[in-house]
């Protein structure tokens, strides 16, 4: 069965996936896999940017979203027509544009905001895996893969991807609807600062920085000829203490830092 695999990591938010997925799709009629999409209003993959942290230290990553095509679809219960919302026998999840009578329940039902609804055509639409093309037999990939200039984007068969997905996450693991897209290298939370002598006016380099979780582990770092430190691939929602220590300081602690969100100490002072 097809699976999509998407590398965090490798995706430079060139947007190639979401340009020529609106090219294969708005004005063309591929019935009855999938009616022409509109122009604006939706993304059939849709490119997420995030921006984390605070200036100056500030990351940035995207993620591309086409639907996630799931083994238990919720839309597919919630629709109350038979067979328009179906998975085929590759595992793509299919909206039959013949039979679809514009109800919105499967809009309504996917977790993933992956289903949009065409006002003019009354009718729910998402994307398809391009399987029109995929069933011509001259494409083996969709067009966001196809595009895509870094191979973050890859599709092909789920033993293909073994390892990948070994490796890999699902969006929205706890909900149970077993999506079949993958993604390697998403960002966890980051805690950094800047550590300087407030005296001389200097950044100091090479002070010990050691984070403390409350399982007890702990990370030590130091900081850079920039003074900076930066604890990366943290859990989301922790808690932490971090204390700061340098030749000829007095230590410096924190406590309680939580990653709900990525965190930047800013410039922090050291006593002598």
């Amino acid at each position: 069965m097809k699976v999509f695999v998407i590398d965090v990591g490798l995706c430079v938010g060139c947007y190639a996936c979401q340009f020529v997925c609106k090219d294969e799709h708005v004005g063309n009629d591929w019935s009855p896999i999938a009616k022409p999409q509109p122009d604006t209003g939706q993304f059939w993959m849709r490119l997420d940017e995030y921006i984390r942290g605070t200036v100056p230290k500030v990351e940035m990553h995207y993620i591309a979203n086409p639907c996630y095509h799931c083994d238990e679809p919720p839309c597919l219960p919630a629709c109350p027509v038979s067979g328009c919302i179906y998975k085929r026998e590759d595992g793509l999840v299919i909206i039959d544009t013949d039979l679809c009578t514009g109800c919105k329940n499967c809009v309504d039902a996917c977790p993933y905001k992956a289903i949009y609804f065409n006002e003019d055509l009354n009718l729910a639409q998402k994307c398809t895996g391009c399987a029109h093309l995929l069933d011509g037999g001259e494409w083996t990939v969709p067009r966001c893969a196809d595009a895509c200039p870094t191979e973050a984007i890859k599709f092909g068969e789920e033993e293909d991807f073994a390892e990948e997905i070994a490796r890999a996450e699902v969006m929205k693991p706890e909900l149970g609807a077993k999506p079949r897209v993958y993604y390697l290298n998403i960002p966890k939370k980051f805690i950094a600062g800047t550590v300087y002598d407030p005296v001389e006016k200097e950044i100091i380099e090479g002070a010990v920085c050691t984070l403390t979780g409350a399982d007890g582990a702990t990370y030590t770092v130091t900081t850079d000829g920039f003074g900076d430190f930066w604890f990366r691939g943290l859990a989301d929602g922790a808690t932490y203490s971090l204390t700061i220590t340098a030749h000829g300081f007095a230590p410096k602690t924190f406590e309680a830092i939580t990653t709900e969100k990525d965190v930047n100490l800013g410039d922090i002072p050291l006593a002598k």
